[in-house]
């Protein structure tokens, strides 16, 4: 990623893959959170590989599908949502957007209908 790209520092995992789920970008956030597993050096590899089953098989439909699948999850204490959501470029599906927000403990939520 260009070092001047509002994304870069940005405290949120953004991890972007292609229509074949090949990873071509990952933030510093990203990187950071996926040290363990090859960190920036996952850049070029396929995101299918990186996931076991039953999600490696939701991934594949996913891509095919262009479908976004939201979800949230507790690590190590840790909670996280996870939105992985389908990106076009000039109109056309090019592939996924995974974004992983660290949650606070406490979350307030507004209903903000009128």
């Amino acid at each position: 990623m260009a070092a001047d790209r509002w994304s870069k520092e940005l405290p949120i995992a953004i991890t972007v893959c292609d229509t074949e789920g090949i990873i071509i970008e990952m933030n510093d956030r990203s990187i950071e959170t996926f040290i363990k597993d090859g960190g920036a050096a996952l850049m070029g590899s396929n995101v299918l590989d990186c996931h076991p089953e039953p999600s490696r098989t939701q991934l594949r439909n996913m891509l095919e599908h262009a479908t976004p699948n939201i979800y949230t999850i507790e690590k190590n204490g840790k909670k996280k949502l996870i939105c992985q959501a389908p990106w076009k470029q000039n109109g056309v599906y090019s592939g996924f957007v995974e974004l992983s927000i660290d949650l606070p403990d406490q979350l307030s939520h507004f209903v903000r209908d009128p």
